[in-house]
């Protein structure tokens, strides 16, 4: 199913986030009739987006009678597909698919798209980065940035570069990507997926949809689950791999501090320690980036500028403050336990470390070495902590159990000595305390900077 003209058609849209005004706007764009409704409260900014528009909407409820009427539903990827009225939706037979999908529709932009457990946002500003560097007309959507439907109504652009969550890739039908980087897959919204990794996998690689001979796939080649994937998989897109140290079949790899590239043609490389981001996974992000501007035939001297003065993203192993000669790190992005592997593996000073939230289903086992080699304390921050104390007491010399940031601040300050990094890496979802991951971020480094 693919439309070009929908002009007169029904578009109801579910969700009036980001992608969901923005899949309202693109629709009013092209002549369509549409109606958007939310269960929650409609943010200000997105009401006078569809108040300017005179676009009618509905919050604190769905109205069946003026939904079940629709050719199709864009359905924002918060909403599950367990959802009652997106089950309305299926039963009635009429489509459903994401903002990225429709919005594809649309144009005939090239598509870098990106997914991943980790790493996504990092790698998708840094191809963005590169990509402007050397002059392409680019856009940003996906998890970060405008909405691709919105930016395709009024801001259209020769190529994307998209982030895409398992969530984005569920409803995806038609959509391709000229270039598909899958960075890893690791346990991560699994109360999503029936608990099952194997559908959390699915999902990703939903990514892989409709490629040809004349696209790309660039993948972390030493992930046991993204391995497992591949080899049940038909595709004709070129595959290019890349690991950390040189391996059969990998075109990007470190060997004694040089980070090589080598496609067909186009062999180049960089000093590892010339990467603005530290850590073996910005080397891998960083690798991704490459190989995908390298495939869009960019310089390569403007990749190695771009890779060399890149400034890290907001909440992603940021650095905030330096207070009594302890560092305080910002890594509020760690929504997952592979997240905080990551985060801990950079790690080179006595580290506390702040971990709580929503838990996920996670399981802690993957970061215990880490955790007794590297963080000298705990402290758990969240409503419940029963999970992470009972996972981590006797792993640690010190653990502690707070129910505020302001207090898990103050618990850090006390732990932490002259040298040593507090980093708030928190391993799960931020939504019992906070709004978002933005939100905790945020409010982490104002405690930080009025201490």
């Amino acid at each position: 199913m693919k439309y070009k003209d929908m002009k007169g058609k029904r578009l109801v849209v579910l969700g009036a986030g980001e992608s969901g005004v923005g899949a309202a706007v693109l629709g009013l764009a092209k002549g369509m009739d549409v109606f958007v409704s939310d269960m929650g409260e409609i943010p200000s900014k997105y009401r006078a987006s569809l108040d300017s528009r005179s676009i009618p909407y509905e919050t604190g409820h769905h109205t069946p009678e003026k939904i079940l009427d629709a050719d199709v539903v864009v359905k924002s990827p918060g909403i599950p597909p367990t959802a009652p009225m997106v089950k309305a939706v299926v039963e009635k037979g009429i489509p459903v698919v994401s903002e990225i999908e429709f919005a594809g529709w649309f144009t005939d932009a090239r598509m870098v798209c990106i997914t991943g457990s980790n790493g996504k946002t990092t790698t998708t500003m840094l191809i963005y980065h590169i990509l402007r560097k050397a002059g392409l007309d680019v856009g940003l959507a996906g998890n970060v940035g405008m909405s691709l439907a919105r930016q395709v109504a009024e801001e259209p652009h020769a190529v994307y570069v998209i982030e895409l969550s398992s969530f984005q890739l569920e409803n995806m039908y038609d959509f391709k990507a000229n270039i598909a980087v899958i960075l890893n897959i690791t346990p991560d919204h699994l109360d999503r997926y029936d608990y099952k990794m194997e559908n959390y996998a699915a999902a990703k690689f939903r990514i892989l949809r409709n490629q040809t001979a004349d696209d790309c796939f660039i993948y972390w080649l030493e992930d046991p689950i993204v391995a497992a994937q591949i080899k049940a998989l038909q595709t004709e897109a070129r595959a290019l791999p890349f690991s950390h140290h040189k391996t059969e079949g990998a075109v990007a790899y470190e060997q004694d501090g040089i980070v090589r590239f080598e496609l067909p043609g186009d062999v180049w490389d960089i000093p590892r320690d010339r990467l603005a981001l530290p850590g073996l996974h910005n080397l891998y992000n960083s690798m991704a980036a490459g190989l995908s501007a390298s495939v869009l035939d960019i310089r390569k001297e403007t990749i190695r500028t771009a890779l060399e003065d890149f400034e890290a993203v907001e909440h992603r192993l940021e650095y905030v403050a330096t207070v009594d000669g302890v560092k305080y790190i910002n890594d509020s992005k760690a929504t997952n336990v592979n997240s905080t592997w990551y985060a801990l593996e950079s790690m080179t000073a006595p580290t506390v470390l702040i971990l709580g939230g929503k838990d996920k289903g996670n399981d802690y086992t993957e970061i215990e070495p880490l955790v007794r080699e590297k963080v000298k304390a705990i402290v758990c921050m969240g409503k419940d902590n029963a999970k992470l104390l009972d996972f981590f007491t006797g792993k640690v010399a010190e653990i502690r159990d707070t129910h505020s940031l302001e207090e898990a601040v103050a618990a850090c300050r006390a732990l932490a000595s002259e040298g040593d990094t507090v980093l708030l890496s928190p391993c799960c979802a931020s939504f019992d305390l906070f709004t978002s991951y933005e939100d905790r971020g945020r409010r982490f480094k104002e405690a930080v900077r009025s201490l």
